[in-house]
C-alpha cells in the first residue's frame, strides 16, 4: 500500500489513484489553456471586432491570469 500523492489517501494498488491522476491532468490542461488563450487570439489588432460576449470572457480570463501571477 502507498499513499496517493494527489489526494493523500491510501491507495491499495501501490500507485496514485487513476481518478486523481486524470483529474490533475485535466486541471493542468485547463490552466495551460487559460494562459495561452490571449496569445492565440491576436487581440492587439482585432479586439473591437469581437462580439461582446467573447470580449467579456477574454477580459475575465485575463483578470484571472493576472491575479494568479501576482499570487
Amino acid at each position: 500500500m502507498k499513499i496517493c500523492s494527489v489526494c493523500k489517501k491510501i491507495s491499495a494498488t501501490g500507485e496514485n489513484h487513476l481518478d486523481c491522476v486524470q483529474k490533475r491532468s485535466i486541471e493542468l490542461e485547463d490552466a495551460e489553456f487559460k494562459k495561452g488563450i490571449t496569445e492565440k487570439l491576436n487581440l492587439s489588432t482585432d479586439y473591437q471586432e469581437l462580439g461582446v460576449e467573447v470580449r467579456a470572457i477574454l477580459e475575465h480570463l485575463t483578470k484571472n491570469k493576472n491575479s494568479e501571477e501576482k499570487s
